[in-house]
């Protein structure tokens, strides 16, 4: 069996695109956190049935700082010299001479595909690698000049075991890494700004192909369920696959922010809140969410409820541009809603009771946040510092969603019977400008009558 074998080809691509800019952004945290020691692992699988794992993903800083994908590397940054010292550790490839190759089903080349070597990485990634085995005493000797050690935590339990051994149980040092990293990607390049136009647009022949199989979803049992599959197979295609559960609500399951279940029927007369989005092969995701009437046509009270959150969204995406703050936008959002929600006589008293910070009233039937970052993270960098996000001003080359909603609960008393079920929310994906912001997502149908005409056309 050991004999009789070829070389195998090359794993990695030549032109991995993250190269040309994984230098400058080790540089960046170099810069940010001296004299350290920094270690981001790539993450290991994680158990999903006794000894099935789920589909690996790498972690996003480890994939943001070197372009490797593979599963146990870790990545050492020492900036002890005032430069990035960086190392990339990794497993080297099996080997048809070892039981692994043959006999370990997690590892084995012969069970999960080659691993490339450890000169071919260097080569593809520009990164002095060295094998996994050496990363123990490698750490010892370099955390003996370094003034503090930092990990990114979770991602890989030996790995933490070890940095515990080498600096004490102590998270916050970690978290601090974490958080510098997170403030770091904030802003995109251009070619993160590509990459995010391709996922939404990937997401886009998603949403279309689950129209032209709409019918079929509406015969199936599980129509929810059907058109969950229906974009998992264009995500999978155009990308790495679905960038978080797929939120397909049928119903009242539309009123459950993030129903993933998918396990009902699509229903006449009802609508269908679908919130997706594809993760291409460099991370960088979508988060799309548009509402459909099951029948093709809104009902005039499904059309006004719509019309309401497609204002409050408007309102949202109008407040935009770099300098703002971050809470402007979500400001504008609840305003508009709060707004109509007195003139459908849902409450009763001035906007400026409404919106009061002891009150937000509306905020019973839209609890959530009217958007996020996001990036290589569907959420992304939810660890950068509360004054650099949160509390802090938009920048040209942040990217967001604006995804304002309604929400009115089958079982919630204080609403009249005919709203009762009935969930609306309306996504985009942006990225801000210096004096407005590019709707990523703009070829998706948005207001209503698209949204009709939209259905009807790939129906047909």
């Amino acid at each position: 069996m050991l004999a009789g074998w070829d070389d195998m080809p090359a794993v990695l691509a030549p032109d991995n695109p993250v190269v040309t800019y994984a230098v400058e952004r080790r540089a960046r945290l170099a810069q940010a956190l001296p004299a350290e020691l920094l270690i981001i692992p790539a993450g290991t699988a994680r158990v999903r049935s006794n000894d099935t794992d789920y589909t690996f993903r790498p972690g996003t800083d480890h994939v943001w700082l070197t372009g490797n994908t593979v599963a146990e590397s870790v990545l050492v940054i020492d900036t002890t010299g005032g430069e990035a010292d960086a190392v990339l550790y990794l497993l080297p490839p099996s080997g048809r001479a070892t039981d692994e190759f043959w006999q370990d089903p997690a590892l084995g080349d012969l069970w999960v595909g080659p691993r490339p070597t450890l000169a071919e990485t260097a080569s593809a990634l520009g990164l002095e690698t060295r094998p996994l085995s050496a990363l123990d005493a490698d750490l010892a000797q370099a955390a003996r000049r370094a003034r503090r050690i930092r990990v990114v935590p979770t991602l890989d339990e030996r790995v933490d075991d070890l940095v515990r051994g080498l600096c004490g149980p102590e998270l916050a040092p970690h978290l601090l890494l974490k958080s510098t990293l997170d403030e770091l990607r904030l802003i995109k390049n251009d070619w993160e700004l590509a990459q995010l136009q391709l996922a939404v647009d990937a997401t886009a022949l998603g949403f279309e192909d689950c129209l032209r199989e709409w019918d079929a979803a509406r015969a199936a049992p599980r129509g929810e369920r059907y058109l969950e599959g229906t974009f998992h197979r264009r995500s999978r295609l155009e990308g790495e696959g679905p960038a978080y559960g797929s939120v397909v609500g049928a119903g009242d399951h539309a009123t459950t922010l993030h129903w993933t279940a998918n396990d009902g029927p699509l229903r006449d007369g009802d609508v269908v809140l679908m919130d997706m989005g594809v993760e291409l092969p460099s991370l960088f995701s979508a988060d799309i969410t548009r509402v459909f009437p099951v029948t093709g046509t809104f009902t005039p009270l499904q059309r006004d409820v719509y019309s309401i959150v497609l204002r409050a969204q408007q309102a949202g995406i109008d407040t935009l541009r770099a300098g703002v703050a971050f809470q402007d936008y979500q400001d504008a959002c609840s305003r508009s809603l709060a707004a109509d929600l007195i003139d459908l006589g849902l409450l009763h008293c001035s906007l400026d009771e409404a919106l009061a910070p002891g009150n937000q009233y509306q905020r019973r039937w839209s609890i959530s946040r009217a958007g996020h970052m996001l990036g290589m993270d569907v959420h992304d960098c939810n660890h950068a510092p509360v004054g650099s996000y949160l509390t802090g001003r938009l920048a040209a080359g942040h990217t967001l969603t604006v995804e304002p909603g309604l929400y009115f609960q089958r079982n919630d008393l204080t609403v009249p019977e005919e709203l009762r079920g009935l969930g609306i929310r309306i996504e985009d994906d942006l990225v801000v400008t210096e004096t407005a912001s590019v709707t990523l997502s703009a070829a998706l149908p948005r207001t209503p009558d698209a949204v009709e005409s939209w259905m009807s056309a790939l129906a047909a």
